[in-house]
């Protein structure tokens, strides 16, 4: 059964108990699966650093029939996310202890009357007849309901989703194999994408002649001086950055019935490993000039493929950027990086004839495209970002 518990995380000294996702109550058994927080026992109530819980992950797994010991369900009473348990509401202590005192003496007396008397003789029948008109309450009659209902939880939470070893199937030349939990992760967050949020897509495309001139000007110097080469991956995220802080919107998440608007720019970016994508975060890339772009962009893509990456490096991005152009893709309407609201799609840049001052010239073209949450970010907002980007990367510069 899917439990959501406390796991100890810090030292003795300081005791930072993480909430975990577990298909057992105790440490000791079962497998861990998730952490969606943490509780620091040591501050005080008011302090909000005290527990930290990702509320969208606890909505889902709680859907899913995980159950949270008594402990963690006042936690989250605390922060408002579930009703704070009341004093009653211990299964184990659902019967009063003088009921259940009161249900043994009855059932005493009935084994008393049951048992023949000294002289022999039986105990009268009218008044047994009429024992059993108003039987004593039981502790078992009480429980029943709730032990079945708990039955029922279990049996649904032991289906297995996916295998654990590779099987034949019925047809020939067709085998299963079992997913890895990258694979699964990534599965669970794109279609939690899809279900939530309202996703739609625009395009525009752009010159890419400036980028690949100015590229091939400065790339000795560039790679001399800093030790990397100037790929185009550096004007986007710059380019990104800078469209960001015009329109607000588009760097902003959505949180229950609130907007929460970000004035820090963590740029994701879209990384293909050996294991499966994943999206590690560039942080505070407004700060960064190209060549530190770069850098981190190798830094993370090496984590990437020798499986690396730390939990830090996977969460608290505000947009992401994804370039299926290294593969060849031409066009694709990629999907939003929850709680993201806007991913860039980049793509391969290909030559073809466009029109430029009433004469047609062959130019390296690139289509990009814009998905976005539309229940916070209007399609003029859409439009306008793409619209930027291609104006401040027709007119690159190197910092």
């Amino acid at each position: 059964m899917l439990r959501i518990r406390l796991s100890m995380g810090g030292v003795r000294k300081r005791p930072i108990y993480k909430i975990v996702i577990a298909d057992s109550r105790y440490p000791r058994d079962g497998k861990f699966i998730e952490k969606i927080g943490s509780y620091n026992p040591l501050l005080p109530k008011d302090k909000k650093e005290r527990i930290k819980v990702e509320a969208e992950r606890v909505k889902y797994w709680m859907s899913k029939g995980a159950q949270p010991t008594m402990r963690v369900s006042r936690l989250l009473g605390e922060v408002q996310l579930m009703p704070m348990p009341k004093p009653g509401n211990n299964p184990q202590k659902a019967i009063p202890k003088k009921d259940r005192k009161k249900a043994e003496g009855d059932k005493k007396e009935e084994t008393k009357k049951d048992a023949p008397a000294a002289d022999g003789k039986k105990p009268d029948q009218k008044a047994e007849a009429k024992k059993e008109e108003t039987p004593a309450p039981s502790s078992k009659a009480v429980e029943e309901p709730k032990l079945e209902k708990r039955v029922e939880n279990q049996q649904k939470n032991l289906e297995p989703t996916f295998s654990n070893f590779d099987e034949p199937t019925d047809k020939e030349g067709e085998r299963s194999v079992p997913m890895s939990k990258l694979r699964q992760t990534i599965a669970r967050r794109l279609k939690d994408a899809q279900n939530t949020a309202a996703i739609l897509t625009t395009f525009n495309e752009v010159d890419m002649t400036a980028i690949m001139a100015l590229r091939k000007k400065q790339q000795a110097a560039f790679q001399k001086k800093h030790g990397v080469k100037l790929g185009i991956m550096s004007f986007f995220v710059k380019a990104c950055v800078q469209v960001l802080k015009e329109l607000p919107e588009i760097n902003s998440e959505i949180f229950e019935d609130k907007i929460i608007y970000k004035n820090y720019f963590d740029i994701g970016v879209a990384i293909g490993s050996e294991k499966g994508l994943v999206v590690p975060i560039i942080r505070n890339a407004e700060n960064l000039t190209n060549a530190e772009i770069e850098k981190e962009i190798i830094d993370l893509a090496t984590k990437a493929n020798t499986n690396k990456l730390a939990m830090k490096d996977l969460s608290g991005g505000t947009f992401s950027i994804t370039n299926g152009g290294v593969y060849g893709s031409m066009m694709s309407t990629p999907i939003i990086n929850p709680p993201q609201s806007a991913i860039l799609g980049m793509h391969s840049i290909i030559e073809r004839p466009i029109a430029v001052k009433n004469k047609v010239v062959i130019r390296p073209m690139m289509y990009t495209a814009l998905s976005y949450d539309h229940r916070l970010i209007d399609g003029k907002q859409a439009v306008t970002f793409l619209v930027r980007l291609k104006e401040i990367l027709e007119d690159p510069k190197v910092d």
